[in-house]
């Protein structure tokens, strides 16, 4: 698992191509947790800054995908851990609405049930179901935008305090331009290019994404740039 400091306390962790971030402050929080076995990497990097596994406190999802969600299950027998996640993207799986229908329909392949599962987290397994607008006790105010396209409950973290933002899979970042989520695993582009228009009103100056390196300086003009490429 690669490791990188974004702001001092705050870390970036990639394993299997996918993002997860860890806020060292009292306690520890994670953004997303990675794909399923992820949870070893993350415990090896937390004694890595002399902190215990035991400490994180708290896990916010991004959005209810595999990738995102994965080590929640393994994470959650170290500890005690409070699940936060947007209540639009629960649901039982046959109903899960974070999944594009045709991927849904792939799921329910007979040979496919023992695991399906695993693909989301249902609303009996998560603490705290977000609406959007609330501000968390992190960073000094870190608050959720809501961010709807790639999955109906896709959230943005908004620190203003830092002008930074964890968007999850909300945009791609592909060599030095920003673009939408990827349309053939996200539910609604026409509401992703609204939800950029809502980023783009934010004072930003670092943004860390589900997948691939962080963006830093420059990123409102950016944000513009793209609003204005999707027509808006």
């Amino acid at each position: 698992m690669v490791a990188r400091e974004i702001i001092p306390g705050v870390y970036q962790l990639t394993s299997g191509g996918t993002n997860l971030f860890v806020i060292a402050e009292e306690e520890l929080t994670l953004i997303d947790t990675g794909l399923p076995g992820s949870s070893t990497g993350i415990a090896a990097f937390v004694r890595r800054i002399g902190r215990s596994v035991d400490e994180i406190s708290s896990i916010i999802i991004t959005h209810n995908h595999i990738d995102h969600i994965g080590a929640v299950p393994e994470l959650c027998r170290f500890n005690d851990i409070e699940i936060i996640a947007h209540k639009a993207d629960l649901a039982g799986f046959d109903t899960a609405p974070s999944y594009p229908h045709g991927v849904r329909r792939l799921l329910k392949i007979p040979f496919l049930h023992r695991v399906r599962r695993r693909f989301v987290l249902g609303a009996d397994e998560v603490d705290i179901q977000l609406e959007g607008g609330e501000a968390l006790r992190l960073l000094g105010g870190l608050r959720v935008v809501p961010t709807p396209g790639h999955t109906p409950g896709s959230i943005c973290l908004y620190a203003p305090g830092q002008k930074l933002m964890f968007v999850g899979d909300a945009l791609q970042r592909r060599r030095k331009k920003l673009r939408l989520p990827a349309k053939m695993v996200s539910t609604d582009l026409v509401a992703a290019v609204d939800s950029v228009k809502k980023m783009a009103e934010l004072d930003l100056d670092i943004i860390c994404f589900g997948h691939g390196k962080p963006l830093f300086g420059d990123a409102h003009s950016r944000l513009l740039a793209l609003v204005e490429r999707s027509g808006g």
